[in-house]
């Protein structure tokens, strides 16, 4: 029977660190403010001229490729998660495949936000699964910064996201004790507009209506409270959904991967589950919320660190806009 698992991670980060005094500068906030609220030290600032949601995705495919010990030419399928590619159309996909040597294969672009990983990941594995294609390069990339306000009226929001890339290769595999276990998958649209970047969209005629900017309907709304609200709940929940599916439990994880969305949520999932902290991965302190790029950023930091061995059960979880939520349980 044919498998998948992840055969090498990636990232990619810019250069430019942006620190909580340095937003304090910018307007009325504070180092304390901010890490009380969410953990957050600094984030990465992407420049404008040298990076782009396309290129840091490739340059963190570049490094899951050969840590994959495979060339682009082995690649079969090309998936990227992100809500902020280059172009509205097309997608960030194509213009990955141009950038690297890589045959004329499929590109797909995956719009799930902050379980976009875990929604590509888990197409990734049923397309392996079905025996269509056997080496599958998966990315989430975003660059955020320059949708927020750094202003009072977009405080909440401007301090929480960062940008960032990450990716891995999911290969194809006959080992039953080594593979992606299962992906559970799951949305409540109902929620939407709880986080949204309403414009410029397709509702209305004009979509460039100066009015819309002079009212801040062209930057990010979140209600805070009631997304921290469900996802103390869903994280759970879907963390659960994984293990029951494999007759596991809590304590025979190695490590959680969570999106890393705001250290309280992440505390309050360890918390609730009553997983030791040794056991759950957490940078947001170092990147922020790098939303689609979080999960791969922090599992190849994971790897990188020697956090991750041989054998062990890894569950990926996710909560985002939509709402969406996912999880993923692996036996590297």
């Amino acid at each position: 029977m044919i498998y998948s698992r992840i055969a090498g991670l990636g990232y990619y980060l810019p250069e430019q660190i942006v620190t909580n005094d340095d937003l304090s500068k910018q307007f009325n906030t504070s180092n304390e403010w901010i890490l009380e609220r969410s953990g957050i030290e600094t984030r990465r600032f992407f420049k404008e001229g040298t990076d782009t949601t396309s290129s840091m995705g490739t340059r963190a495919a570049e490094m899951a490729l050969k840590n994959a010990n495979l060339q682009a030419e082995d690649i079969d399928f090309i998936i990227f998660a992100t809500l902020s590619p280059d172009y509205n159309f097309p997608g960030a996909a194509v213009l990955v495949q141009r950038a690297l040597p890589f045959r004329e294969i499929g590109a797909l672009d995956v719009r799930a936000q902050c379980s976009g990983f875990i929604y590509s990941l888990s197409v990734a594995d049923q397309y392996i699964k079905a025996g269509m294609y056997k080496n599958i390069l998966v990315i989430g990339s975003e660059i955020q910064s320059n949708i927020l306000e750094l202003s009072d009226r977009n405080r909440s929001f401007a301090v929480l996201f960062g940008d960032g890339a990450g990716a891995a290769v999911i290969q194809a595999t006959t080992d039953v004790n080594r593979r992606i276990l299962s992906t559970h998958l799951h949305s409540q649209g109902k929620f939407a507009e709880d986080l949204i970047l309403e414009h410029p969209g397709s509702k209305i005629f004009d979509r460039m209506n100066p009015k819309i900017v002079e009212e801040g309907r062209h930057l990010p709304v979140m209600q805070g409270p009631a997304v921290f609200k469900h996802a103390v709940v869903r994280f759970p929940e879907v963390i659960m959904e994984a293990l029951n599916a494999n007759n596991l439990k809590v304590e025979d994880l190695d490590l959680l991967v969570p999106h890393q969305a705001n250290l309280r949520i992440t505390q309050n999932i360890q918390k609730t589950m009553n997983i030791p902290a040794e056991k759950v991965v957490s940078n947001i302190h170092k990147y922020g919320n790098t939303t689609a790029a979080s999960i791969p950023i922090a599992l190849t930091e994971a790897w990188q660190e020697g956090k991750i061995k041989e054998g062990d059960l890894i569950c990926l979880a996710a909560f985002g806009s939509g709402f969406t939520w996912a999880s993923a349980l692996l036996r590297w």
